[in-house]
């Protein structure tokens, strides 16, 4: 035998014996797969989505909503102040004036409201109009100021709400692969406006991103998503015949990746959920623009909660 004879013969002897290649997934498991991903998955946002609702600063804090009038307005937990704010807040604890477009806060003497954690002595406040608004907060109250059309309002938050210490969850539907569906976005001709009508009886106009076009059970649906400055999702508002009886009445929300090179989209309905209007009055939220109601029930995702 060659001396290249007993070199290999020697190492196939010392390797260890190959192992049996693994048995391919019966036909049953790989159907369950999918549906097992999507449960999961489902499961993860859904436990985000939560964290973020019931956040110290999340919808559940919200407590007021005062539209504000041109002039001074009192701020206080007293009966009587123009902007109610809830105690700890002391009866009387500022004043508001609204000069045009302009909303400055005067605290009122030994009343120590801070700003990003420094104290606040008065001035003018930084609507949410361009971004994200000045925030003055005073123990677990906090309070900002929200541009909606020509009206300027004062957004009241408490972290120790009744509504987010009670919060018992979601109802959800069942999380189903056969509600994770490809759609295509159809580009607009031109750059337009999409007009969405909102819960105060305004409309805003928000930038169209196109049609999305998609088959549920053998039958065409679109949907009309708008495109939020710097956002990497397309936001979707759109309602479905569950609103009258098992989701929320107005509606609901759907986020969804940007389309691909080739346009395709895919909208998982198993995380559409609930505006914040379903859990609180003094929320602003937008409602289907036209056009963005499907005739068909979308038996997925969040299921009516709260009392709004």
């Amino acid at each position: 035998m060659s001396t290249l004879a007993l070199v290999l013969s020697l190492a196939l002897q010392a390797a260890p014996p190959a192992k049996p290649l693994p048995k391919p997934a019966a036909k049953a498991e790989q159907q369950k797969a999918p549906t097992e991903d999507v449960a999961a998955a489902t499961q993860a946002w859904q436990a985000e989505r939560l964290q973020r609702l019931t956040s110290p600063d999340g919808w559940l804090t919200l407590v007021g909503l005062t539209w504000l009038k041109e002039g001074e307005q009192k701020a206080g937990s007293a009966p009587d102040s123009a902007v109610p704010l809830p105690a700890p807040v002391p009866a009387q604890a500022g004043t508001f004036v609204r000069q045009g477009d302009t909303v400055r806060f005067q605290p009122a003497a030994g009343v120590a409201f801070t700003l990003e954690g420094k104290p606040f002595t008065g001035g003018a406040l930084k609507t949410d109009e361009k971004g994200a608004p000045d925030v003055l907060r005073l123990g677990s109250v906090s309070f900002q100021v929200i541009r909606r059309g020509d009206r300027l309002g004062v957004r009241v938050k408490d972290s120790e709400a009744a509504a987010r210490k009670q919060f018992h969850g979601i109802p959800l539907y069942p999380a189903s692969a056969d509600w994770k569906v490809e759609a295509r976005l159809v580009p607009d001709e031109k750059p337009r406006m999409l007009s969405v009508p909102t819960v105060l009886g305004i409309s805003e106009e928000m930038k169209s991103a196109g049609t999305l076009v998609f088959t549920v059970a053998g039958k065409e649906h679109r949907l009309m998503p708008v495109a939020e400055e710097g956002s990497d999702e397309l936001f979707i508002i759109f309602g479905d015949e569950t609103n009258r009886d098992a989701t929320y009445g107005a509606g609901r929300f759907l986020s969804a990746p940007l389309p691909d090179k080739d346009g395709r989209v895919v909208l998982d309905f198993n995380r559409a959920y609930n505006p914040p209007c379903a859990f609180t009055r003094f929320a602003t939220c937008p409602l289907p623009p036209r056009g963005n109601r499907l005739a068909l029930r979308v038996e997925a995702g969040e299921k009516r909660a709260g009392d709004h």
